[in-house]
């Protein structure tokens, strides 16, 4: 049903449509409106209407002459990131609005956004010793944006399309060989934070899935962890439980007996303490807590973790590196890069060879060599001779 008082189509020719937008009366009393020629068919043609008019409804004007990138960007985050994306991305959404986007180009009229100012923001924000990667994040959410802009009738084309961002080299996998692991258990042994490191290396678990883990999600008899939810901060909501990134995200873990043994363990304790401390209890159910039941925060497991490397002097790597040593090992231990790609979660085998190719090569020389052993046993095998 068209709103015909606040809109319209009407057919020019077969094919062309002219729709109509009313923008109320201007400062001296004259009539406004939005009009759109459209080409489709009539079902088409409604569908934008309803688009020009939903827009209209969210404060979102049709007439960019006043309206700054600021001004459209904190609107396209609140009124369309805000409700068709996930907390974490509109998070990460924000920060660079806020950081980058918003400093460097909020001022400039929607309508008069050109080339060749994403062109300077690239060249400050590197300038600045900021990395290749986040001016390619920075040049993909706006582009995101004003993709939507365009959508909207707001602007004619999406100026981004005609710059290319900066690529980012390729960080180099960081992992720990057999020996670092030894030495990194060793002292992880007696840390605050140590089996929250060991499941993370027993496991290849991402840190928001091991710290957003409960009891509910772990059958210490079939030795198993149902990976379903990840804790996260977001930005003014605080630490929220969300679902995995993706669907394959949700799996099931096995776990080798070592780490079985160890959540066991930390069961026992987490149910002594809390009976001897007697403090107000969060029922949260979290494996790795405080002891009034809260999760533990995810920068500071980080940051611990950072601690912990550099004062056992072992090489510089991240948290989520203990992923990486987790498939990597398996790896080289001949695991089927398929059973690897379910454990870590990956939406693909694909992206799993990928990420580890640098792992492959080696492989791929153990099992030509095995296949060379394989044919020298046959031909030292004696021959049956026939009587």
């Amino acid at each position: 049903m068209k709103r015909r008082d606040v809109g319209s189509i009407r057919e020019r020719s077969k094919g062309r449509w002219e729709i109509r937008v009313e923008l109320g009366q201007g400062p001296n009393g004259e009539r406004k409106r939005k009009i759109v020629q459209f080409r489709g068919n009539k079902t088409e043609a409604n569908k934008k209407l309803r688009e020009l008019l939903t827009v209209q409804d969210k404060g979102l004007s049709l007439t960019t002459s006043k309206m700054t990138l600021g001004q459209f960007l904190a609107k396209w985050l609140d009124d369309y990131a805000e409700i068709r994306t996930s907390p974490r991305t509109v998070m990460g959404y924000r920060e660079k609005v806020r950081n980058y986007l918003a400093p460097y180009l909020g001022h400039v009229a929607l309508d008069k956004l050109t080339p060749q100012h994403v062109q300077q923001l690239h060249s400050e924000m590197l300038d600045r010793g900021l990395s290749a990667r986040t001016v390619l994040l920075a040049h993909r959410i706006l582009s995101e944006s004003l993709k939507h802009a365009v959508k909207w009738e707001l602007l004619m084309r999406n100026v981004c399309d005609a710059v290319d961002p900066p690529k980012p080299q390729n960080r180099e996998m960081a992992a720990f060989d057999e020996i670092g692991v030894e030495r990194f258990l060793e002292a992880a042994a007696s840390h605050r934070y140590g089996p929250v490191f060991f499941l993370a290396l027993y496991t290849g678990m991402r840190r928001s899935e091991v710290l957003g883990l409960r009891w509910t999600a772990v059958d210490l008899t079939a030795k198993t962890i149902s990976v379903t939810e990840t804790l996260q901060r977001i930005l003014g909501k605080g630490m929220m439980t969300l679902e995995p990134k993706t669907d394959k995200s949700r799996r099931l873990v096995s776990l080798p007996p070592s780490a079985a043994a160890l959540l066991t363990g930390l069961k026992v304790k987490q149910q002594e303490e809390r009976l001897s401390l007697n403090l107000p209890w969060e029922e949260s159910d979290y494996v790795f807590c405080l002891a009034d039941g809260r999760p533990y925060s995810p920068d500071k497991v980080s940051l611990a973790f950072a601690d912990l490397i550099k004062e056992a002097g072992l090489p510089h790597i991240r948290l989520h590196d203990l992923r990486h040593t987790h498939a990597t090992m398996m790896l080289k231990n001949g695991v089927n890069p398929k059973i690897v790609s379910e454990r870590l979660g990956h939406s693909s085998v694909v992206i799993t060879l990928d990420i580890y190719s640098h792992v492959l090569p080696g492989l791929q020389e153990e099992a030509a060599m095995k296949f060379e052993e394989s044919l020298r046993r046959i031909a030292e095998q004696p021959s049956i001779e026939a009587d």
